[in-house]
């Protein structure tokens, strides 16, 4: 075995180190790999790639395929086809639990092969939610079976996944083969079908039930103790005051000594007392005689009677009604009904922390939600535990969901600004989001979006041009066409993902220069003395699934194809079906909620346990492990 040189080692520490921030996640993981760009740069005479190299991943036909797929994504998106898919599930379903999840499984399985994944899992889950809420079936028995079909369908072309398209150039500059349109697509619709009967039957005795179908969103948060109704006393120091002004930047209840309006009926002047510490409470409606109004909308002043509708723990609800002079209606029951019920634009909803989120890792006191947007965030989601006091000063992280009262005209804007996805809710907050008075319907408009995919992918399957140029010749005629704006296209690509995957790219060409790749090809070349290729093929894919699972596929692509490759020429088989081993691993990582996006956007509404992934994924990675190797290795004979 040849030594390590000095070069490699310098590799190899910048990977340790980029391991640790990606499981930390100290830095974000599109900064991460920008610092691993940099450092590879800086350290040129040690690792061989030159600052122009370094920045050569943007440019990469990889990255711009998937800067075009994200926006001709977008546009079969916003022309309704998944949400006109989607709507026909409850008709031809009738309700049927393991019918409706047949039809979801398969339905997302398929449009995950031409659609990017994640719009397809984000326009599904308030549909599926929805469905569960009406047939009276728990959203848990079908979101992790979505997110795991839309996973096992991105293995059926080119464009499935990125990390597919970041595979293929990959091969090209490793093996000078890079993967055309359906060179996936064989073994593709084996994983599939074998993933689709798995979750069918094994995945659906093993898919926990942890939301119960017949709760409301009360009762889903277990808000019953943290929802209360106080009655305003004449001798409140609130009367005559909006509720605003006992709010201090709208995320807390605090009161400083100030001199109150006085009621109209008294000439006495009523100052509201000091108090040392925020009280955590958010008052949410004010009712007057028989008439509800939006607490955070309105700037009527409270009289004696007014009924406050507040969330708060017991003793910071007490502690409110003892400083202002409030009387407790301690057999009152609030429920989403009468909240939902109330004729004000307030509604209850549930939304989702994304990857993209501009909420994640900031607090609610700084994001400023209820001040800016009027929007009361009433609870927090992470997997099945559920936060509920201290709200303003819980950094939040991508899968958390968000019990929110907002409203309606609001909700638009969260999304559209990149704050938060809507996954449950009234359906006229749905209508607001897409501007639909009605379900889509696939007239000669709609389906336009639809033929320029269909267009892209013909040209790139028949060679007729690279697949990114196909793409942004796509790209150029969805807006061109009318069927997505320039401001949407732009906003349509996950950025973050793009600077993750240009950033990545060099570590993998410094891999390769300075023998990296070929060391650690060596030492597990030595496992070929007692395990045949087939059996090593296996070794790779459920290494490659369970790195990709805790860091990122992305990473794990990069990190472990030159590898693999490496390996193959140690042990003298063909390189090929490692590296496609390696793609279909990193592509369908199952076992935590943090390996693909997916994952993470169904965790909370699903209330699922981290457990729970490794509980349903596990004996599919390993079912998944025997089928791709095997099919793998007679598609593509070592």
């Amino acid at each position: 075995m040849a030594p390590l040189s000095t070069g490699a080692l310098v590799v190899f520490g910048l990977v340790a180190v980029a391991l640790t921030l990606f499981v930390t996640e100290w830095l974000p993981p599109d900064m991460t790999a920008i610092g691993v760009l940099v450092s590879l740069a800086v350290l040129e005479p040690y690792t061989g790639v030159p600052a122009r190299d370094a920045i050569a991943g943007f440019a990469s036909p990889a990255v711009v395929t998937i800067v075009a797929m994200y926006i001709l994504s977008a546009g079969v998106e916003d022309a309704g086809v998944v949400d006109w898919l989607g709507g026909r599930l409850a008709t031809l379903t009738g309700g049927d639990e393991r019918r409706l999840l047949a039809a979801i499984v398969g339905t997302t399985g398929i449009s995950a092969g031409f659609v990017n994944n994640t719009p397809v899992v984000a326009v599904f889950i308030p549909l599926v939610t929805g469905l569960s809420e009406r047939y009276g079936i728990s959203p848990s028995k079908l979101l992790l079976p979505l997110s795991y079909a839309a996973m096992l369908g991105g293995t059926l072309t080119l464009i499935g996944t990125a990390t597919n398209l970041l595979a293929s150039d990959i091969s090209r500059d490793l093996l000078g083969e890079s993967f055309s349109m359906f060179t996936l697509t064989p073994v593709g619709i084996v994983v599939l079908l074998v993933g689709v009967a798995y979750l069918l039957t094994v995945g659906r005795a093993l898919v926990p039930e942890r939301v119960h179908p017949a709760a409301d969103f009360t009762e889903e948060f277990d808000m019953d103790r943290h929802l209360a109704q106080l009655v305003v006393r004449e001798s409140s120091p609130l009367v005559g005051k909006t509720v605003a002004d006992a709010l201090d930047d709208g995320d807390a209840v605090t009161a400083e000594a100030t001199e109150a309006t006085p009621p109209a009926d008294t000439d006495a002047t009523l100052e509201l007392p000091a108090v040392e510490e925020p009280i955590d409470v958010d008052v949410l409606q004010i009712d007057h005689n028989g008439e509800s109004f939006f607490a955070t909308a309105t700037d009527r002043p409270l009289e004696p009677g007014d009924v406050l509708t507040v969330r708060g723990s017991t003793q910071a609800v007490n502690r409110f009604g003892e400083t202002y002079g409030l009387r407790q209606l301690s057999r009152e029951s609030v429920t989403e009904e009468l909240l939902a019920e109330s004729g004000h634009p307030g509604v209850l909803a549930e939304a989702v922390i994304s990857n993209e989120s501009r909420l994640r890792g900031r607090n609610l006191a700084d994001a400023g939600l209820r001040s800016r947007f009027d929007v009361t965030v009433l609870a927090i989601r992470r997997g099945d535990t559920v936060i509920r006091e201290g709200l303003a000063t819980v950094e939040l992280s991508a899968g958390d969901t968000l019990l929110l009262q907002t409203p309606v005209d609001e909700i638009g804007h969260l999304e559209e600004e990149g704050y938060l996805v809507l996954t449950e809710g009234p359906p006229e907050l749905f209508d607001v989001i897409h501007d639909d008075e009605a379900p889509p319907s696939l007239d000669a408009r709609t389906l336009v979006p639809v033929g320029i995919l269909v267009a892209v992918v013909a040209l790139a399957a028949l060679d007729l041009v690279p697949i990114y140029i196909a793409a942004l010749g796509g790209v150029v005629t969805m807006v061109a066409s009318g069927s997505l704006g320039a401001s949407r296209a732009y906003d349509a690509v996950s950025w973050n993902v793009i600077f993750l995957l240009a950033g990545l790219l060099p570590l993998g060409t410094a891999m390769q220069a300075t023998g990296g790749a070929a060391f650690v090809g060596d030492l597990l070349s030595g496992a070929a003395v007692v395990l045949p290729p087939l059996m090593l093929l296996a070794l790779f894919y459920l290494l490659s699934a369970v790195v990709a699972s805790v860091i990122t596929p992305v990473a794990t692509i990069v990190l472990m194809a030159p590898i693999a490759v490496a390996t193959a020429t140690e042990i003298g088989v063909a390189g090929f079906p490692f590296l496609l081993v390696v793609t279909f691993a990193v592509a369908t990582a199952f076992l935590t909620p943090v390996g693909y996006q997916t994952n993470l956007m169904v965790y909370g509404p699903g209330g699922y346990r981290f457990t729970d992934y490794v509980r349903v994924g596990a004996p599919l990675q390993l079912l998944l492990c025997v089928v791709t190797t095997v099919a793998v290795s007679i598609v593509w004979p070592l």
